[in-house]
C-alpha cells in the first residue's frame, strides 16, 4: 500500500474524530521569543484544514534537546501562543506529554479544537534506543485519540528519526502524510529524481564528517559542488594550505584529499577568507587569500572574491541545492559570504533555476539576512532530513507509512 495523504483522511471524514499530528515546531528562541517562525507557519495548513473539517486536533512536537521536564526553557509555551495567533483560536498546552493532564484535555476537546502536548522530548522514551520503551510511549500517544483516531505525519524535520512520536506511533493508528511532508517530498524529488542539469550543490556547516556521506553520494551526480563554512578548512588543509586556528578535522584530511583528486573539476573551494583573531562578533578581522591564513587567525567567513566565483559557477544552473551557511552569519562582520551566496542563488532562481534551501541554519540565515521565502523555489523545514533524502537514505518516518 502506498503512503496515504491528508486528502485520503479527509475523504474518510474527520468530524468528531481525534487526530494526532506530529508537527515540527522546533523554532529558534531568544529570551523566550521566537526568532524564526518558519516551521510554525509551515505547519498551519495541515492543522487549519483539520480544524475546519471538525477534527479534534492533538499536536505533538519537540523543542531543542532537553534532558528532563525540568529544562523549562524548552517548554512549548511560546509555540502554543504563536499557534493561537496564527489559527485565530486558543490552543491549549498540556502540562505533560501523555499523562493525566494530556488525557484530560484530549477528552475535553470539541470539534475544531486544538491541543498542543508539552515537548515530547521531556519524555526520555521518545528518543530511546529500546524499541519497547518507544512502543510504550507510542501506545500512550495513540490512546489520546480514543477508539477512532488517526495519525498525521507532518514534521518533515524529524522523519529521518526513528522516534516514538514519529515512527512507532504510525504502527498504532491509521496514518497519513500531511500537506507539509507531502510538499517536501514533492519538491525535494526534483533534486533526487532526474534533476535538471547543470546541477549545483552548495554545502556549508562546521564538519566534513557530518556531510561526508552526502558529498560522496552527490559528487558523481552534480556538475558543481561548492564547499564553504567551517568544513572548507579541512579541504584547504588537504591542499597543503595552512589554516591557522580555523576549525579543522585532522582525521578527515586524507578523505578530503581523495575527494579533491577525484573531483577536482567539480569541487569549488573559497579563494579568499575573512579571518579573525578569535570567535567573537567584534574580533579584529581581515581578508586573506585562502592559502595565506596565518597562525593566530581563524577563518570565519568566505570573502568577496569567493562570492564572485560561486556566483559564476551558479549562473546558468537549472537545479541548485544549498545546505549550511558558509560563514558565522550570526555575527554581522562574518555574514557577508552567506548573504552573497544567497543572493547568487536568488538571482539564479529569478533566471529560471529550481532552488532548494535545505532547512536548518540555512533557512534561518536567509530569513534573518532579509530574504523573502519567494526568492527561492523551496525552503525546506528539515535540515538533516533534506540532506539524508538528497543523499539517498531511507527516512524511517516515511518508510513506516508505506505499508
Amino acid at each position: 500500500m502506498a503512503v496515504q495523504k491528508l486528502a485520503d483522511l479527509l475523504k474518510d471524514g474527520v468530524e468528531g474524530r481525534h487526530v494526532l499530528v506530529r508537527a515540527d515546531l522546533n523554532v529558534p528562541l531568544k529570551n523566550k521569543a521566537i526568532t524564526d517562525p518558519g516551521r510554525i507557519d509551515a505547519s498551519i495548513p495541515t492543522i487549519k484544514t483539520l480544524v475546519d473539517a471538525g477534527a479534534r486536533v492533538i499536536v505533538a512536537a519537540h523543542l531543542g534537546r532537553p534532558t528532563s521536564p525540568e529544562d523549562t526553557q524548552f517548554s512549548l509555551g511560546p509555540v502554543a501562543e504563536a499557534l493561537s495567533k496564527r489559527l485565530d483560536q486558543y490552543v491549549a498546552l498540556a502540562s505533560d506529554v501523555s499523562g493525566e493532564d494530556a488525557h484530560e484535555r484530549a477528552n475535553g476537546l470539541n470539534d475544531g479544537d486544538v491541543l498542543l502536548l508539552e515537548n515530547v522530548r521531556f519524555d526520555p522514551r521518545e528518543k530511546s534506543k529500546d524499541d519497547d520503551q518507544r512502543e510504550e510511549l507510542a501506545s500512550e500517544l495513540a490512546a489520546l485519540t480514543g477508539d477512532n483516531g488517526a495519525f498525521v505525519s507532518d514534521g518533515f524535520g524529524v522523519v529521518h528519526r526513528k522516534q516514538a512520536s514519529v515512527y512507532d506511533v504510525a504502527k498504532k493508528l491509521p496514518s497519513y502524510v500531511g500537506y507539509l511532508v507531502e510538499k517536501e517530498l514533492d519538491q525535494l524529488s526534483k533534486c533526487t529524481d532526474h534533476p535538471e542539469h547543470p546541477y549545483a550543490v552548495c554545502l556549508g556547516g562546521s564538519k566534513v564528517s557530518d556531510k561526508l556521506g552526502v558529498i560522496k553520494a552527490l559528487a558523481p551526480k552534480v556538475d558543481t559542488l561548492i564547499i564553504g563554512g567551517g568544513m572548507c578548512y579541512t579541504f584547504l588543509k588537504a591542499k597543503g594550505y595552512g589554516v591557522g586556528n580555523s576549525l579543522l578535522e585532522e582525521s578527515m584530511i586524507d578523505e578530503c584529499a581523495s575527494l579533491l583528486a577525484e573531483y577536482s573539476d567539480k569541487i569549488v573551494l573559497p579563494t579568499d577568507i575573512v579571518v579573525g583573531r578569535e570567535f567573537d562578533a567584534n574580533t579584529e578581522n581581515t581578508t586573506v587569500a585562502s592559502d595565506e591564513i596565518e597562525d593566530g587567525w581563524m577563518g570565519l567567513d568566505t570573502g568577496a572574491e569567493s562570492t564572485t566565483v560561486f556566483a559564476e559557477r551558479l549562473h546558468g544552473c537549472s537545479t541548485i541545492f544549498w545546505n549550511g551557511p558558509v560563514g558565522v552569519f550570526e555575527f554581522e562582520a562574518f555574514s557577508h559570504g552567506t548573504k552573497g551566496l544567497a543572493t547568487a542563488i536568488a538571482e539564479a532562481t529569478k533566471n529560471g533555476a529550481f532552488s532548494v534551501i535545505g532547512g536548518g541554519d540555512s533557512a534561518s540565515a536567509v530569513r534573518n539576512l532579509g530574504f523573502a521565502d519567494e526568492a527561492f523555489s523551496h525552503i525546506s523545514t528539515g535540515g538533516g532530513a533534506s540532506l539524508e533524502l538528497i543523499e539517498g537514505k531511507t527516512l524511517p518516518g516515511i518508510a513506516i507509512l508505506d505499508r
